[in-house]
């Protein structure tokens, strides 16, 4: 099942995004095939403010713990993170 892991950042947090970058970069490329698309969600100065990260998985529980182990999650960067069952409908290249 897919999920999407939406997350905000809190304000004023650009450097502790940055110094925790590469902890979070070993994550992501540390889920193999369950991850499916990531990237952070830009502000109006092209500043990132925030991530999405697309896993398949087998439910909403090991979604959960994906985002919780995620290194930015760990160092309190997120203001909020929302956790959503989705649906690739367009241009999904896993599809028939």
């Amino acid at each position: 099942m897919l999920f999407a892991i939406l997350c905000n950042d809190k304000p004023g947090s650009l450097q502790l995004r940055m110094d925790t970058r590469p902890e979070h970069l070993t994550h992501l490329n540390g889920l193999g095939d369950r991850l499916k698309l990531a990237g952070p969600f830009l502000n109006a100065e092209d500043k990132p403010c925030g991530s999405l990260v697309v896993v398949d998985v087998a439910d909403e529980a090991e979604a959960i713990a994906v985002a919780e182990a995620d290194p930015y999650a760990k160092a309190g960067l997120f203001a909020d993170v929302t956790v959503r069952r989705w649906n690739w409908t367009m241009k999904n290249p896993d599809a028939a």
